[in-house]
């Protein structure tokens, strides 16, 4: 496939934009009249407007806003073809009867159109760097399509060695070798990182889980999961291990700044507090949280015990969008009726979904100053949803996806003119209907 990217290691200047990003003297995000000099995919300066930048390649991007790319740190892309397939399930019934039942019917054609639909809609909507669980078979599909469009990517194979009814489960031996395999053939490669996903403790054995952090840490991989995300999932880890979920995670070991563990809605205070304590990364999924009836997660608390938290769409059939600023919104919103009209203000949740995130991936992006990685998206602010009113309230709780112009992951440009380049909408369309098609008949006949 011919990509159609110039070349990373020139020197490239946004000419013309206003730079919105996290300013640490105040804590806001104003915008200000300014260019931006990259050179091999970092960024050097912020020059005066009109500034000489001879020898280098100019990108006009008069009009717009500049800021820092946006992180996911927590989604499904294996699981986008099923959008609109599991609607109104809470979540062990959407995972008994939908979901695992979908994953299992998947081939490594039809998870390639899965992710690469998925990562269409992410870079159209302004993220520019996910962590990603996919399922337990056609993992390296995911990564061929992420590294095609050029996303900053984490991705792991999702290990389950307890039984279930879809037969998605592998002996723990098998779910460890063919994730150390792809471990090897992916992690560093690029963009690429490879982060251990054991799915979470009612599908994973005490020992899978020991063996998984000892190859994780030995290579510096995150390891991501799932927990406290559903009352009858406490319930169930509770019977199985005589503890609440994070108690348990954190007696074998399966806490600090290395693991993410998506959710974490119904936890005790001394939960809150260990998650505090070890700097675990803990993931806020609003629309999914929401939509499965799960629960609202107690992001005030935790950002007030000084927690690090980031966020995540979650996948497709649980949302069922992968749109950054609907999450931002949702997220701001549900705490407020609880809390008050000040909780989780626009400029924090801004801060958790760019520099939260980009800690949690442990990448450079996140900020628009000197010596950061170049992950920049370009808003035009003047759609009339949006005009007016403060940069970050018009961010948070007015802009959508039709906002984004163009974004620039390592100084490379991965969304241009609210295009991808090198991928045909159409034939994304194409792949993907057919191989939807396909899986679900595969599943459910």
């Amino acid at each position: 496939m011919t990509r159609t990217r110039y070349d990373p290691f020139m020197r490239i200047v946004l000419q013309g934009g206003r730079v919105v990003t996290h300013t640490s003297e105040s804590g806001c995000y104003e915008p200000v009249d300014a260019d931006i000099e990259i050179d091999h995919g970092t960024i050097t300066a912020l020059r005066p407007p009109g500034w000489n930048a001879q020898g280098a390649r100019v990108v006009d991007v008069g009009g717009l806003w500049l800021v820092p790319g946006f992180t996911q740190a927590h989604t499904h892309l294996i699981q986008t073809l099923f959008r609109g397939m599991a609607d109104d399930l809470a979540l062990l019934d959407w995972l008994r009867e939908r979901i695992w039942p979908l994953e299992a019917a998947h081939d490594e054609d039809s998870a390639y159109w899965s992710a690469r639909l998925g990562l269409t809609e992410l870079l159209l909507g302004g993220t520019t760097a996910i962590l990603d669980m996919a399922s337990v078979h056609h993992t390296q599909a995911i990564f061929q399509a992420a590294e095609e469009c050029g996303i900053r990517a984490h991705i792991g194979k999702a290990l389950m060695d307890k039984s279930n009814g879809a037969g998605l489960a592998e002996s723990t031996e098998e779910a460890l070798r063919s994730s150390c395999d792809l471990r090897d053939r992916f992690h560093g490669r690029g963009r690429l990182r490879y982060a251990f996903a054991p799915r979470f403790v009612p599908s994973c054995t005490e020992g899978l889980l020991r063996e998984t952090l000892t190859e994780a840490r030995n290579h510096r991989c995150l390891i991501h999961s799932h927990a406290s995300e559903n009352t009858e999932e406490i319930e169930l880890v509770s019977s199985m291990t005589g503890q609440s979920n994070i108690e348990y995670l954190h007696g074998i070991g399966m806490t600090g700044r290395d693991v993410v563990l998506a959710h974490c809605i119904h936890v005790t205070d001394p939960e809150i507090q260990i998650l505090a304590d070890t700097q675990t990364a803990i993931v806020h999924c609003p629309g999914s949280n929401l939509k499965l009836a799960s629960g609202i997660a107690p992001i005030p608390q935790y950002l007030a015990n000084g927690a690090r938290v980031g966020l995540g769409a979650d996948g497709a059939p649980c949302n069922n969008r992968l749109d950054v600023f609907a999450e931002m919104r949702t997220a701001s919103l549900m705490q407020k009726p609880r809390h008050g009209a000040d909780a989780f203000s626009a400029a924090q949740i801004l801060d958790v979904a760019t520099l939260g995130g980009a800690d949690i991936l442990g990448h450079s992006g996140g900020d628009l100053r000197p010596g950061r990685a170049a992950d920049i998206v370009a808003l035009d602010p003047n759609l009339p949803h949006s005009l007016g009113g403060a940069a970050a309230g018009a961010m948070v709780y007015a802009m959508t996806p039709a906002n984004v112009v163009h974004a620039w992951v390592d100084g490379v440009q991965v969304v241009n003119n609210r295009s991808v380049p090198g991928w045909n909408w159409s034939e994304t369309v194409e792949g993907s209907t057919a191989a939807m098609t396909r899986v679900r008949s595969r599943a459910f006949g």
